[in-house]
């Protein structure tokens, strides 16, 4: 059974979908992936979340980026909406972050699957050693690689 559950809703989010699997991957963290519109396939999306045995899940959506607020509708489990760039940029941030009282999607940052992915990994290292253990070697390479862009910063300007 799947550790997270990623629904985009649509195939053009596939981009931002990839970022997620990617990290997901690397802390060892198994997932599921579909495509099921709020708006177009609303019960294919009550179906995959209410069917799902995810402990998170994450919805990528774009222009109106209802996607996330629906799959917290039918669960109880952690939401986290991932709003995607396009021509209705702010659209889709308001509509992740704008949620009523009661139902709360967690949300990040334009485009943002791969923090989507560590905040996921981040809720799930609450019971699982491993997962957090993964966390912390994941900050220490992000922390070794600003030292070495430093580095080559300084060797190409001095």
């Amino acid at each position: 059974m799947a550790q997270v559950l990623i629904v985009m809703g649509s195939k053009s989010d596939l981009p931002v979908a990839e970022k997620a699997t990617a990290l997901l991957k690397k802390f060892g963290i198994t997932y599921d992936v579909a495509v099921a519109s709020a708006h177009r396939t609303p019960s294919r999306v009550e179906e995959l979340v209410k069917g799902s045995g995810a402990d998170v899940f994450i919805a990528i959506a774009g222009m109106s980026a209802a996607l996330p607020g629906v799959v917290a509708s039918f669960t109880v489990k952690p939401v986290i909406g991932v709003p995607v760039s396009g021509k209705m940029t702010m659209d889709a941030i308001l509509s992740v972050v704008q949620m009523p009282p009661g139902i709360p999607v967690a949300a990040v940052g334009l485009d943002r699957g791969d923090n989507a992915a560590i905040l996921a990994a981040e809720m799930l290292s609450v019971v699982d050693p491993k997962i957090s253990e993964a966390l912390s070697a994941y900050r220490v390479e992000m922390a070794d690689k600003v030292i070495m862009d430093s580095d080559e910063v300084v060797k190409a300007l001095m």
